[in-house]
C-alpha cells in the first residue's frame, strides 16, 4: 500500500522511492517492546553504543577547534557516566550525549565549564545525591576553572 490516510486531511499518495525511518532508544524510560504487527512491517537495525573513537570523531566534527586533549577528556567523561549508569550508580538521565554537546556549545559561547556541564548533564538528574555523584565524575575529568580560552583554539 503506497498511501497514508491523514485523519482530518486526505489520503496522501506515497512516491515509490519514499522510505520511512524510525528510531528508538531501547531501554530508555517510556519505551516499550515493539509489538509483532510493527516489527513484521519494518526491519530492525541494532546500533552498537558509541565508543571512545566514535565520540572523539563526533566531537571533532561538531567542534573542530576543540583542543585534542579535551576531545579525549569529554569523550571519556561520557564513557565514565555510561559506566556509572551500567553499574546502576546513577540514573540514565545524566547519560545524555545531546546534553554534553549542548554544554560544549555553551562553553564555546563563554559559559564556564562547570556551569555548562551542570546545565547540560548534572541538572537532568533531580536527586541532589545523584547530582553530587555526577559532579564527582565530571570533576575527575574536567578542571573546575576550565573556560573557552583553554578549550577552543579560535
Amino acid at each position: 500500500r503506497r498511501a497514508i490516510d491523514v485523519p482530518g486531511y486526505e489520503r496522501v499518495e506515497v512516491d515509490p522511492a519514499a522510505r520511512f525511518i524510525g528510531t528508538m532508544n531501547y531501554g530508555y524510560a517510556g519505551t516499550r517492546e515493539l509489538n509483532e504487527a510493527l516489527t513484521s512491517r519494518f526491519v530492525v537495525i541494532q546500533m552498537p553504543s558509541i565508543d571512545q573513537d566514535g565520540l572523539v570523531r563526533l566531537l571533532s566534527d561538531e567542534f573542530p577547534t576543540l583542543e585534542k586533549k579535551y576531545k579525549e577528556q569529554f569523550a571519556q567523561l561520557f564513557l565514565d557516566l555510561q559506566k556509572k549508569c551500567e553499574n546502576a550508580e546513577i540514573s540514565e538521565k545524566a547519560l545524555d550525549l545531546r546534553g554534553l554537546l549542548d554544554a560544549l556549545r555553551l562553553i564555546r559561547r563563554g559559559v564556564g565549564a562547570n556551569r555548562a556541564l551542570d546545565m547540560g548533564i548534572t541538572n537532568k538528574a533531580f536527586d541532589s545525591y545523584e547530582q553530587s555523584l555526577i559532579r564527582d565524575v565530571i570533576a575527575a575529568r574536567i578542571p573546575a576553572k576550565l573556560d573557552r580560552s583553554r578549550l577552543f583554539t579560535d
